[in-house]
């Protein structure tokens, strides 16, 4: 009788281990090792067909909303308008950067409209001349330890006791609320404490979002931040290519200073325009480098400290990071302690753009524009990955749709309509890149 055939079967080495786990090498992404300026475009233009794109859709969309809104209405590239809609944008885009800490975590954060608006009204009440008559900076100071308090409550909620992000911050959201209404009755203001008046302390937080810089200032202050951004870029992939280590091309470095530069020079030449009609209204609003120093300070944080590497390892995988040796619960909830204070820092950007502390704030719908500013711009929800440069980036394009229908006077709805096509397709560019880059990240040999 003949044997059964059997299917060929590789030879085994006399010296090979078969109880080995197969050596596993991992895929270094090109882009990190290109070491001259065409390797580096070859490989971004790699990253861009793998799905991940960067902050390339937010740039392209920002580039064809203000095409369409500059045909459309002559007057939207006009300097009183750009500057219009950096203020207009403003809270947003803090409030963003503040969202930005639960969304990297995997979380989420309802009530930053509403604990930004109360730590706001605090600061209001207690600069009036009337009642308190306190100092700006213990105002300032005071209401930002409001909102610090209550995102350390809220973290401890969900860190501690395990409950869902999700729920405490929606019952956070109705209890700032509560608080923020009670707040507004304190004094004698019929529920609308305004900065009017000849304290000096009013009109500070008054100029928060309305003060304007001196032109030659304003030239000289764009110069430092040229100066000090682009030396810090450069000395630190210097330093990093000295040692060996991952860092771009001298070129790519170079390109990064000039746009800087470039942006720069066109934030101030704009801003140094008169946009005054019966007064001379000339230089850079003190909002401008108010959000850069909150958008400097959380880039640093997220991206040069310990800290924010553990937020970002947290929100890619919280066990891992806990096996890891990383306490979990402490750095969560300080992302929702500094979540709150930078709602805080939003808010009072907006009693300053109101004059005032009304009752009539939406926090609700400031909550959804935050998400979907940090989301437009590149920040995941389901965790991981994001920046605060991010915020920034959709809550111009936000910004930039709203004002563009504004000057066309086209119903309030269709701004929630067209918001809510970007947010979506937004959401599914990040679906799609992390399809992309999940696979093929490890290679088996």
């Amino acid at each position: 009788m003949a044997e059964p055939k059997r299917a060929d079967v590789p030879a085994v080495e006399a010296d090979q281990d078969l109880t080995a786990v197969p050596e596993v090498v991992a895929e270094v992404p090109p882009v990190l090792v290109a070491q001259s300026f065409a390797q580096y475009v070859r490989a971004y233009a790699a990253r861009i067909r793998a799905g991940e794109s960067g902050v390339l859709p937010v740039i392209v969309a920002m580039v064809a909303i203000v095409l369409v809104f500059s045909a459309l209405s002559p007057v939207y590239l006009s300097a009183t308008n750009l500057v219009n809609l950096f203020q207009q944008s403003a809270v947003i885009m803090v409030l963003a950067m503040a969202e930005a800490f639960a969304l990297i975590l995997g979380e989420i954060d309802l009530s930053v409209g509403f604990v930004g608006a109360a730590g706001a009204a605090i600061t209001v009440q207690l600069v009036q001349p009337a009642t308190t008559n306190w100092s700006w900076p213990l105002a300032v100071a005071a209401g930002l330890l409001f909102c610090l308090v209550f995102g350390l409550v809220q973290g401890l909620l969900i860190t501690r006791l395990r409950l869902p992000s999700f729920i405490v911050t929606l019952a956070g959201y109705l209890v700032a609320n509560g608080l923020f209404l009670k707040i507004l009755l304190f004094g004698p203001f019929s529920g609308y404490p305004n900065l009017i008046g000849q304290s000096d302390n009013l009109h500070l937080i008054y100029q928060l979002m309305w003060g304007i810089i001196d032109p030659t200032v304003s030239w000289i202050g764009g110069g430092v931040v040229v100066l000090v951004l682009g030396g810090l870029i450069w000395i630190g992939d210097s330093r990093r290519r000295r040692s060996g280590l991952v860092a771009p091309p001298a070129s790519i470095s170079l390109i990064k200073i000039g746009v800087i530069a470039v942006v720069a020079f066109a934030v101030v030449y704009i801003c140094n325009l008169n946009r005054g009609v019966l007064i001379v209204q000339e230089g850079v609003p003190w909002v401008i480098p108010i959000v850069l120093a909150v958008l400097g300070a959380w880039t640093v944080l997220f991206s040069r400290t310990r800290y924010g590497r553990y937020i970002y390892a947290i929100g890619g995988n919280p066990e891992a990071a806990r096996r890891a040796g990383i306490n979990v619960w402490l750095i969560r909830t300080t992302a929702f302690m500094l979540c709150s204070f930078t709602a805080g820092i939003a808010m009072l950007l907006y009693v300053s753009y109101l004059n005032g502390a009304s009752n009539n704030l939406q926090g609700g719908q400031y909550v959804l524009y935050a998400v979907a500013a940090a989301v437009i711009g590149g920040t995941s929800l389901m965790g991981g990955r994001g920046k605060p440069l991010h915020g920034v980036l959709g809550g111009l394009v936000i910004g930039a749709i709203y004002n563009g229908m504004y000057l066309k006077q086209l119903e309030f709805e269709w701004q929630y309509i067209v918001t809510g096509v970007v947010l979506l397709a937004a959401i599914i560019i990040d679906a799609l890149s992390r399809r992309g880059s999940g696979s093929g990240s490890v290679t088996r040999v």
